[in-house]
């Protein structure tokens, strides 16, 4: 018989019934095996030394030493997949984003009730995040050691001039890995680009501070979408992380509209929803960018979008932290195009625009 090697967990949470809950929750999983648990980060220190964990669950607040300083120099020194798993509060919204630019693989919110039915549904999310994350070590190792180079490289901004195709609009979706994706691609883009609507899976109160963050590195103006928002080049638009955004188009001007639906595909905001507005909009002049994700949401709808005659493309394997939505859209031949992320800014760019002559 074929003994498979479990992913060794360790967990790292200031709260006994927090640690007590994790590991009866991990141990249920028959991939999964906990190693260890720790209170504090000093002590994960040392466990991670004496028990070589494949994977950490980590919280945010903790005594002595906080989940973020921990985490910088766990990924200094010895990096490995980290999941954090933490009280979601709009205050602690930055805090979580710091922890994915520094390379936490994803974000889990700790359950705000006992109720059964939301305990299973984080048991769920927990099992399977943190499965995905062992799965994604020698695929964030090497996005680890290429931001490196990146932030070692000098920084150029892109005040290239371009003449970009009038009436165009760009639809974003991404999931797992994808903040710090998106942060790649539109920095690459120049302030007068044809406007961006994006959706990326992230609770209600990361959408605000995320929307913050973009608007501060990026040439374009990012908003939080609003509902019965007018599109505009040069703008980019997110969408809430308690609502759908779909794109109207009236009179020949864009508008965000936002939706209190029912999740679709688990998810709320989908990019299903978003990509099929923009495939039903009745125009060519749309194209598509799936980025890493969980799972197959908007993959359909991607193809949708292809059938109506708008681009496609989507990250390549190599450089997706989970290549689950983006390979979900090849695979049903929503798109042909596959490009590293460092190619996806400029892919935009050469496919809407021409140079201005000098």
């Amino acid at each position: 018989m074929v003994v498979v090697r479990k992913f060794r967990v360790l967990i790292v949470d200031d709260s006994e019934l927090m640690r007590q809950l994790l590991t009866q929750i991990l141990r249920s999983h028959d991939e999964l095996e906990v190693v260890g648990a720790a209170e504090d980060p000093y002590q994960a220190r040392e466990k991670v030394k004496q028990l070589n964990p494949d994977v950490l669950t980590l919280d945010i607040e903790m005594p002595k030493m906080n989940g973020i300083a921990f985490l910088r120099n766990l990924m200094r020194l010895r990096p490995m997949p980290v999941v954090m798993i933490s009280t979601l509060t709009e205050k602690g919204a930055p805090a979580s984003l710091t922890a994915l630019e520094l390379g936490a693989l994803d974000y889990i919110a700790k359950p705000a009730t006992t109720e059964l039915a939301k305990l299973t549904q984080f048991g769920q999310e927990v099992c399977q995040k943190v499965v995905h994350a062992a799965k994604s070590k020698e695929t964030m190792l090497r996005l680890i050691a290429s931001n490196k180079q990146q932030a070692t490289a000098p920084k150029q901004s892109n005040q290239t001039s371009y003449l970009f195709k009038p009436g165009y609009i760009i639809a974003i979706g991404a999931s797992t890995g994808g903040t710090e994706a998106i942060k790649r691609v539109v920095c690459d883009l120049p302030a007068n680009m044809p406007p961006i609507v994006i959706t990326q899976h992230m609770p209600a109160m990361f959408a605000t501070s995320f929307a913050h963050r973009l608007d501060a590195m990026s040439h374009m103006k990012v908003y939080e979408a609003k509902d019965q928002q007018k599109i505009t080049s040069g703008c980019i638009y997110l969408a809430p992380g308690d609502k759908h955004m779909l794109v109207e188009k009236r009179a020949g001007d864009y508008y965000c509209c936002l939706d209190d639906s029912e999740p679709v595909n688990r998810h709320k905001p989908s990019v299903e929803v978003l990509f099929n507005s923009i495939a039903q909009l009745g125009s060519k002049k749309a194209l598509g960018v799936m980025l890493t994700g969980m799972g197959a949401d908007g993959a359909q709808a991607m193809l949708n979008m292809r059938m109506a005659g708008q681009m496609t493309l989507a990250q390549d394997e190599k450089t997706s932290v989970v290549w689950g939505m983006p390979g979900a859209a090849y695979k049903v031949g929503a798109t042909d195009n596959l490009l590293p992320l460092q190619k996806i800014g400029p892919a935009l760019i050469k496919l809407l625009s021409r140079p201005v002559a000098k």
